[in-house]
């Protein structure tokens, strides 16, 4: 009995081979990709070329009605220190008797990082029926692609959040519009140090089945 490979057309069993090699790429590199903190990441961060290749993977991803409702802002170096002093006005708004220790904490988290930007989505922006969890759900996907590409190219990265996101100062600096979210800061650079990789989670740990509906009160065909 001959082999069943022997009855693949001459090439195909290359092409079966090519696409197992991408998904064991892409699968690794799924994997490799790990929460850095931004003060773990220091200089040489993305060079320009890089940095169109990072920002360049975040057009691929999904967008119901190809609204682009998200846009990134970037953070020069030139740009910290009004960034650092509207965390510390956010802060101080938020708790007029913090230190002058939180404060300088609060300021220290524009400094971190060679990379930042600001990652904002648009609740209005073209079709109104498109809602924005959608939109948010367009956003994530193509932080995920930034994520990996950075990944892929060698540089650690992170996502952070807070409560200075949804400050005034923060919207009026960023030039936020009434229908625009403040969602996310990303970061990046390359990692100075790292902690061990976290246990990812089974398949089984968020993967269900949909039952069938119960038959019983079907009506009888006798």
């Amino acid at each position: 009995m001959k082999d069943d490979c022997s009855l693949c057309p001459n090439g195909q069993l290359d092409r079966v081979s090519s696409i197992d090699e991408q998904a064991i790429l892409a699968a690794e590199l799924m994997q490799s990709r790990q929460t850095i903190l931004p003060k773990r990441l220091v200089e040489p961060g993305p060079a320009a070329q890089q940095l169109q290749q990072i920002l360049g993977a975040a057009g691929s991803a999904p967008d119901h009605g190809q609204l682009l409702p998200w846009r990134f802002v970037l953070v020069p170096e030139v740009a910290r220190r009004s960034l650092a002093q509207t965390f510390a006005d956010a802060l101080l708004e938020r708790d007029a008797t913090a230190t002058s220790l939180q404060v300088a904490q609060a300021q220290e988290k524009a400094h971190r990082s060679p990379f930042l930007m600001l990652v904002v989505v648009d609740g209005q922006r073209g079709d109104p029926e498109i809602d924005l969890f959608e939109r948010i759900l367009s956003a994530g996907c193509a932080i995920q692609n930034v994520l990996l590409m950075a990944t892929a190219l060698g540089f650690g990265s992170a996502l952070t959040s807070g409560k200075a996101l949804k400050a005034q100062g923060l919207r009026s600096m960023f030039g936020l519009t009434e229908s625009e979210h403040a969602l996310c800061f990303v970061s990046l650079g390359t990692v100075l140090s790292r902690k061990a990789a976290r246990l990812r989670p089974a398949v089984a740990d968020y993967v269900h089945t949909l039952s069938a509906p119960m038959c019983s009160s079907l009506p009888s065909l006798d």
